[in-house]
């Protein structure tokens, strides 16, 4: 099968993490007989710097006419240290998702155990958790109206939404938790915000026609709380565009890096998939960023495009990487090898395309060792 695929680095690391989710794309498509076109185009800071726009038009058409859309990161610490700047890095993801309409921003958090020590927590707390965060992206404050008064002391950020928004990312919530462990959790602020006793009262009409999958209620601050303590009673988790971007953040700390969280943004027609992490300026050009989830993020991609196999050949390409200890700093701890990015990518694209090799193969070749002639 032939699939194009719409490619934006992005800023940062982004880049660097993206080539190698390609260099598994590419080892998939050599295993597995199938043609991936790339489209590159730019977004974020890198295209202002360009272009002074950081979502150009030519960017747009490369994304619409595309089977899926692999990101890299957005974002420079240039425009974060001055809030005056009007054209900033980020409103070019944040008019994308509206382009496509994007809607649906799915983050899985799963506790890989060859990674728990890694946590802050305790491991009798996230052994064997697996989370699926929902979040709403069309409406909320990140997409309502702003304003700031002509003298820079009052703004506001309107936060709106509407039964069709909230009904739509609600089926798609439960729909998901039938092929799971059939639970739901929404979390919210019913208590005191208007439009949180919408979603609400729109989840609990919907959840009638979903007999078999329970459904959980949760203040956002209380289920903050209960993530860290504990988060395996979690399983499909609902929520608005605000509470998903800080509760995908936190659920970071059960894998022990948040290099390692994938995602991805769906809408009716279009889809992107991106790893959670931000552009991480300190790495840039170093070789020592953690393109997992980035490769992660290529998994899902390929899940969504039905490639159910070659989408576990990549995951389970990650397993053995995390088995191996063939991993960046920031999944070794110090005072322990660690490999470079690209040396992570290598290795993932490697065993895909040689699965039934021996584990003692795998070591020596990329520690530089080959015994293979």
């Amino acid at each position: 099968m032939k699939y194009t695929i719409a490619v934006l680095p992005g800023d940062g690391i982004g880049p660097e993490v993206t080539n190698q989710a390609k260099k598994a794309l590419d080892a998939v498509a050599e295993a597995y007989d199938h043609i991936f076109l790339y489209k590159e185009a730019q977004i974020g800071a890198v295209s202002i710097e360009g272009s002074g726009n950081p979502l150009p038009e030519k960017t747009i058409e490369i994304c619409k006419n595309a089977d899926a859309i692999l990101f890299g990161a957005i974002g420079d610490v240039k425009y974060d240290e001055d809030p005056t700047l009007r054209i900033r890095p980020e409103q070019g993801l944040l008019k994308l998702r509206k382009e496509l309409d994007l809607f649906c921003n799915i983050n899985p958090s799963k506790a890989y155990d060859q990674l728990i020590k890694n946590s802050p927590l305790k491991r009798e707390i996230i052994k064997g958790t697996d989370i699926v965060i929902y979040r709403e992206l069309s409406g909320g404050s990140y997409s309502g109206k702003k304003e700031l008064s002509k003298d820079g002391t009052v703004a506001s950020d309107v936060s709106v939404y509407s039964v069709a928004q909230i009904s739509r990312i609600t089926h798609l919530a439960f729909k998901a938790a039938q092929t799971r462990r059939k639970k739901v959790t929404l979390i919210d602020k019913s208590n005191v915000l208007e439009t949180s006793r919408l979603w609400r009262k729109t989840v609990k009409e919907i959840a009638k026609s979903y007999k078999k999958v329970k459904v959980e209620y949760l203040f956002a601050d209380n289920a903050a709380k209960e993530l860290i303590l504990m988060p395996k009673k979690f399983d499909i988790i609902l929520t608005d565009n605000l509470y998903g971007d800080l509760l995908s953040d936190e659920a970071a700390v059960i894998t022990g890096s948040i290099g390692m969280l994938a995602s991805c943004c769906i809408g009716e027609e279009h889809a992107l998939f991106t790893p959670v992490h931000g552009t991480y300026p300190k790495a840039v050009g170093k070789d020592i960023a953690n393109p997992l989830a980035s490769i992660l993020s290529a998994a899902l991609m390929l899940e969504h495009l039905g490639l159910l196999d070659e989408a576990e050949a990549i995951q389970k390409a990650v397993e053995k990487s995390l088995d191996l200890g063939i991993t960046t700093q920031d999944l070794k701890g110090k005072n322990k090898y660690a490999a470079s990015t690209s040396k992570v990518g290598d290795f993932i694209a490697d065993y895909i395309l040689n699965q039934e090799d021996s584990n003692m193969n795998f070591i020596n070749i990329h520690a530089g060792q080959s015994t293979i002639i």
